[in-house]
């Protein structure tokens, strides 16, 4: 019986000692993981705070040699400079040079017919008729917004859509589709995309929920960081929009949207992307039309100076920021095509986009002269954009 008790107080020892050894394990194991997570987020945070100094050294860079440039301008080819205009379809190369233009935006009927290389020959001829290298962008979202690849001498596909390709295949898909969209784009001249789409709607009968990557605005916070350190590294100018985010709302290109959401709702959602691709250093943000009441019931966001207070102040933004189509119908239907150019501009945008550049840039010279605007004003907006050409390597 001894013998017996003595066995079993040697395996109640054993089974012990495993017990506690087990504990151990996993104690170990517990607070590795979470050292090794913590020790990943404090590495992420120091990467975004070394990006956000070296965009910081370089936009200092980019300034002094921006003003430098910019005090041997005169007013009209300052003002140009704030235009990406409709590439016309007539005369384009003579009229960069009358207008000064400082930017063209591609459209599929500047595409249409054409291959790579003539492509290439007449964005070059553009280019040499511009005493200050151009701008030249494009919207290749992919998917429903193809104005290249929807055509075979340019791509044998056309490319995804962000919600395609991240159902395939998550950020690594978006990712190696960001860099050959990229390319294609450079060889031929392109140096803007406009995208990435930040926007969150969670309704699929929502007119911006294909365009969007389909997540909520952590993973889509991380899509817009991703594609906008990518752009970057390859030279290819970012735009994010459509600022302050649409969501569930009606289509600005066919009428007024207004958006009932609070500002703090805003603040929680549709602000947290805008935020990421600030920090990742997007070169700029492309403001929509749609009406936040509560930030500013009168104007829409494009044309609301409060809104770009927001833009500016609380999200620290300090580059390039531009309308969307001044062509668009949800804008103040009251305003003259000239009086919403000159309300653009005293708003806080530093470019347009419009297809009325002629009548528009007369509008804005005339503001200036009779002291609507002031040159320092236009002179903030002009250091803005040569310095956005600057990072991408034109100047």
């Amino acid at each position: 019986m001894e013998d017996d008790g003595m066995n079993k107080d040697r395996k109640i020892t054993i089974v012990s000692i495993i017990m506690w050894a087990v504990c151990i394990i996993l104690l170990f194991g517990y607070y590795t993981f979470f050292d090794v997570d913590k020790e990943r987020a404090n590495n992420s945070e120091q990467e975004d705070s070394e990006v956000i100094e070296q965009e910081m050294n370089k936009n200092n860079q980019y300034e002094d040699r921006a003003k430098e440039i910019m005090s041997g301008m005169t007013l009209p080819q300052k003002i140009g400079q704030l235009f990406f205009a409709r590439c016309p379809e007539n005369n384009a190369k003579s009229t960069i040079r009358e207008y000064n233009l400082g930017a063209y935006i591609l459209f599929a009927r500047d595409f249409e017919g054409q291959t790579k290389e003539s492509m290439a020959d007449k964005i070059k001829g553009y280019q040499e008729n511009s005493k200050i290298p151009m701008l030249i962008g494009v919207d290749e979202e992919g998917g429903t917004v193809t104005r290249i690849s929807r055509f075979d001498n340019f791509r044998a596909e056309k490319f995804w859509s962000p919600m395609q390709l991240y159902n395939e295949g998550g950020l690594d898909a978006i990712e190696k589709d960001t860099k050959e969209k990229c390319e294609l784009l450079k060889s031929i001249g392109v140096n803007v995309n406009f995208a990435p789409v930040c926007d969150i709607a969670t309704e699929e009968d929502a007119f911006m929920y294909e365009r969007t990557i389909g997540q909520n605005s952590d993973v889509t916070a991380s899509y817009i960081k991703q594609m906008v350190y990518q752009m970057d590294s390859l030279q290819v100018g970012s735009v994010l929009k459509h600022f302050p985010g649409y969501g569930n709302n009606v289509d600005t290109h066919v009428g007024e949207a207004t958006d009932n959401r609070s500002l703090d709702d805003l603040r929680e959602t549709d602000f947290v992307p805008f935020r990421e691709g600030i920090k990742a250093g997007a070169g700029c943000i492309l403001i929509a039309h749609n009406i936040i009441k509560s930030v500013d019931s009168e104007n829409p966001a494009s044309l609301s100076e409060k809104m770009h207070e927001i833009l500016r102040e609380e999200l620290g933004y300090n580059n390039v920021i531009i309308t969307d189509d001044l062509d668009m119908e949800g804008i103040d239907e009251e305003l003259s095509e000239a009086e919403i150019a000159v309300k653009a501009i005293t708003a806080g945008n530093d470019m347009v986009i419009t297809s009325k550049y002629k009548e528009q840039i007369t509008a804005i010279k005339n503001a200036v002269n009779n002291g609507e605007i002031s040159e320092d004003r236009i002179n903030e907006s002009v250091v803005r954009v040569l310095c956005w050409k600057m990072s991408l390597g034109l100047m």
